[in-house]
C-alpha cells in the first residue's frame, strides 16, 4: 500500500490479486476443487467501460463471497462497516476501495456515501457487487432491497442477475478428507443469466421481480422454503 501511494501503482488492483488469490485458495481448501460456470457467454466483458455493471446475487453464506471470484471479474462490495476492522480483511477491503455501510442507528451519511462511492466506481469502469437480500440466511428467499436496482438506474447500467448454487453436501461430506477414500463431490455453480437492462425510467419493482426470478429458477428448494411453497398452494 505505502510503495504503491509512492510510486503511483494501482493499490486496489494488487488488493484485488490479494482477494482473488484468498478467496480461490479457501474455496478449494474448505467447499470444493473447482466452482461451475454456467451461461458464462451472459458475463460483460472485463474492459473497463462505462457505465459498468452491477453485479446481483443470491446471498445464503459466507462461502457466498468466496465462490464469486472464480468469475474472473474485478469488482466492490458493500461491506458493513465493522468488517473494517477484522484483521486482514479489513485491511485488503479498505486499500481495495470497497464501499462500507453502517447498517444501524443513524446511518444517513453512510447510505449517502453507499451510493455516492458505488455511482464513482460504475462511472469510472469498475462494477459493483450487491446481495440485494442484504443479508445471508439459508433456507430462506428473503426479499430484494432497493439499493443494487437505484445504482442500476441512476447510471443507467445493466443489472447481471446471478444464482448461486452451493449443494448441502458441501457442508457435510468431510472435504477435502473424503478425497482420501474416494468421497463423492458436488461442486458449486454459479449461473450467469441474461443482462437486463436498467434505465433512469424503469420500473424499480419490475427489475426486482425480474431478477429475482432469474436468480431462482435453477435454484432447489430447501428447508423453509419448501415450506412456504406449500403454504402458498
Amino acid at each position: 500500500f505505502i510503495l504503491g501511494k509512492l510510486f503511483g501503482f494501482d493499490t486496489s488492483y494488487g488488493a484485488y490479486m490479494v482477494e482473488t488469490f484468498t478467496a480461490r485458495l479457501c474455496y478449494r481448501l474448505c467447499v470444493c476443487p473447482t466452482v461451475e460456470i454456467r451461461g458464462e457467454e451472459n458475463l460483460p466483458a472485463d474492459d473497463g467501460s462505462s457505465p459498468a455493471p452491477v453485479y446481483i446475487a443470491n446471498h445464503a453464506s459466507q462461502v457466498d463471497l468466496a465462490v464469486v471470484y472464480a468469475l474472473g471479474r474485478r469488482f466492490r462490495w458493500i461491506a458493513k462497516d465493522s468488517v473494517r476492522y477484522l484483521p486482514g480483511v479489513g485491511l485488503t477491503m479498505t486499500i481495495g476501495e470497497h464501499v462500507f455501510i453502517k447498517r444501524t442507528g443513524k446511518n444517513k451519511k453512510s447510505v449517502s456515501n453507499l451510493y455516492q462511492q458505488s455511482n464513482k466506481a460504475i462511472q469510472s469502469g469498475l462494477p459493483m457487487f450487491f446481495f440485494p437480500q442484504g443479508t445471508r440466511r439459508m433456507g430462506v428467499r428473503l426479499p430484494f432491497k432497493d439499493g443494487a436496482y437505484r445504482v442500476a438506474m441512476e447510471n443507467e447500467s445493466k443489472l447481471i442477475p446471478i444464482s448461486i448454487h452451493i449443494p448441502l453436501s458441501c457442508w457435510n461430506n468431510w472435504y477435502p478428507f473424503n478425497l482420501l477414500w474416494g468421497g463423492s463431490i458436488e461442486n458449486v455453480v454459479l449461473t450467469i443469466h441474461k443482462p437486463i437492462q436498467a434505465k433512469k425510467d424503469s420500473d424499480k419493482e419490475e427489475l426486482k421481480k425480474q431478477t429475482y426470478d432469474s436468480i431462482f429458477s435453477v435454484l432447489p428448494l430447501i428447508g423453509e422454503e419448501i415450506v412456504d411453497q406449500k403454504k402458498t398452494k
